[in-house]
Order: structure tokens, then C-alpha cells, then sequence
């Protein structure tokens, strides 16, 4: 049985090892944000974007001192960014379908 918490924190493994895309995505939702009037997708795009130079500080040890591998901080921010998305996507893909 695959656990809720294998599928939150699983996707964001790619992001951890790859922050350029974090800031992908974060570019993505920016542009979503302006073809729809909505003001969640604007904010995920930031997220995103400050996400992905948090991960980029943690890869290059300017905010942590070396002993990163304990990544309590992901409990917090791969639910939050994640689940975040997916209501921004299906807003947007609502929004869409609605004209």
C-alpha cells in the first residue's frame, strides 16, 4: 500500500536535486497567473520561485552548516507547495472550461 506521505514528499525528491525546476514551475504558474484572474496562481508562482532558491541555498550550504541530509523542513513545505498546485491547476483548468 503506498503511503500519503511516499506521494507528497516523492515528487519533491526531483526538486531537492533539481531546483532550476522548482523555479520551472514557479515561471509556469506566473504565466498561468496572467491569462486567469486569479490571484492563488500569482502567489504559487512566488512560492515556487522562493522555493526553488531556498533549495538552491540548501544545495550550495549557504543556509545550513553541512549536515543537510535530515530534511525536516520538506514535512512542511512538499504538502503545502504540492496540494497548493494541484487546487491552482484545477482552478485554472476550471476557469477554463467555464470561458
Amino acid at each position: 500500500m503506498i503511503h500519503l506521505l511516499d506521494l507528497l514528499l516523492g515528487p519533491m525528491a526531483f526538486f531537492v536535486a533539481y531546483p532550476a525546476a522548482a523555479a520551472v514551475i514557479g515561471g509556469l504558474f506566473l504565466v498561468l497567473a496572467r491569462r486567469t484572474p486569479r490571484r492563488v496562481g500569482k502567489a504559487m508562482g512566488v512560492a515556487w520561485l522562493v522555493y526553488a532558491s531556498y533549495e538552491t541555498g540548501m544545495q550550495q550550504r549557504w543556509l545550513c552548516s553541512g549536515e543537510c541530509n535530515i530534511r525536516i523542513d520538506l514535512f512542511l513545505i512538499a504538502p503545502l507547495l504540492l496540494l497548493g498546485s494541484l487546487a491552482t491547476a484545477a482552478r485554472a483548468l476550471r476557469a477554463h472550461r467555464t470561458g
